[in-house]
């Protein structure tokens, strides 16, 4: 098949022949129908994140399942799938506690180490191994995962479009919703307005936030944040606390840090109003280090909380946003920036880095 395959040490990442073998027992290949270009992959590309390469790029994505393996029974051919890429093992203590975006096995093995749960992979190029990325590699045409990290969804979706609840949908919503907890009639900020920061800020619409600040440097995701939701929408950068300070003194009751950098962790924590919560998002670069004053949270009793995933039940999260996006609650066309070949990766991935996208869809 072909694949989009990153050699590491920083060089361009290349469209090429790769091979897949059958899916093992406990996994199921899928048949890429959308596959969407994420931060998180421009991480790796980038060296932000220490990644085993060389490896399959992709972890947002939506298919149908073509094979099952041993010991499948919740899966057949034909169904149509959201990939997820915190595939749960169903063992470890967050998953018996009902947490499975804190899946031991995803976190120290599938993760980490490029593998699939029995600690192996099924790709490889001219017998040389090949990595999965965070156990989907969905820059593919075809892609085997744990059964656990394919969710079956209702068969008359559109496939294309729901490829975002894989991963940006899930995640931005899924903090609200499962992470922050935001109430009906709380005030809301969200700094980063791409696919995750818009996410939130209907999650926010969707959990009946009373005000809704959309905060971002580019004007055309803060009227589509107006569009789906946001009551006002700030410049942000440089002298953004302040700015959200002029339009509400007292802050929010939840900031959203939807970009994941120190200044923008910062800020999150300095625009929240007394018994607030900070919440972090997006993800940075490792060994980044932000700072707040100890003194001032304890005394106005707020939080910062940390959200991987957006806290989801992949297996009961994403049918239901696939739901409320059917039904018309839910908008994820408008994330959509464009559709593009397979082979256009590597670009995609350059005009991501630019600024100049929100959510590009790779279609094999």
């Amino acid at each position: 098949m072909k694949a989009i395959v990153y050699p590491g040490d920083g060089a361009r990442p290349e469209y090429t022949d790769v091979d897949l073998a059958a899916p093992g027992p406990g996994e199921v290949e899928v048949a890429i129908a959308a596959a969407g270009v994420c931060h998180s992959d421009l991480h790796v590309v980038r060296g932000d994140w220490d990644v085993p390469t060389p490896v399959v790029l992709g972890h947002e994505g939506a298919g149908e399942v073509v094979a099952v393996g041993e010991g499948v029974e919740a899966l057949a051919p034909g169904d149509h799938v959201v990939l997820s890429w915190v595939p749960s093992c169903g063992e470890c203590r967050p998953c018996r506690a009902g947490r499975p975006a804190q899946c031991v096995v995803a976190a120290t093995v599938t993760a980490p180490g490029g593998v699939l749960f029995d600690g192996t992979s099924r790709l490889s190029a001219g017998g040389e191994k090949l990595h999965h990325y965070l156990a989907v590699s969905s820059f593919a045409e075809r892609a085997v995962v744990p059964a656990s990290g394919a969710i079956k969804v209702r068969g008359d979706a559109p496939l294309e479009p729901i490829a975002l609840i894989g991963c940006a949908v899930a995640t931005g919503v899924g903090s609200v919703r499962n992470t922050a907890g935001v109430e009906e009639g709380a005030t809301v900020a969200v700094i980063g307005c791409g696919g995750v920061g818009l996410s939130c800020v209907q999650g926010a619409r969707l959990a009946g936030a009373a005000r809704i600040v959309a905060i971002d440097l580019v004007e055309g995701k803060l009227e589509l944040a107006r569009r789906l939701g946001a009551t006002d929408t700030l410049a942000g950068g440089e002298g953004a606390v302040e700015r959200l300070r002029e339009l509400m003194p007292e802050g929010v009751d939840y900031c959203f840090d939807a970009i994941g950098r120190t200044e923008t962790t910062e800020q999150a924590i300095e625009m929240l109003a007394l018994g607030g919560a900070a919440v972090v998002v997006g993800l940075p670069p490792t060994g980044s280090r932000a700072s707040f004053d100890p003194l001032v949270l304890a005394e106005a009793d707020q939080r910062i909380l940390g959200s991987n995933y957006g806290s989801v039940d992949a297996h009961r999260d994403i049918p239901a946003l696939v739901d409320l996006y059917m039904d018309g609650t839910l908008e994820l066309d408008p994330l959509i920036s464009g559709r593009r070949p397979l082979s256009e990766a590597p670009d995609a991935l350059e005009d991501l880095a630019a600024g100049e996208v929100l959510r590009q869809l790779l279609v094999p």
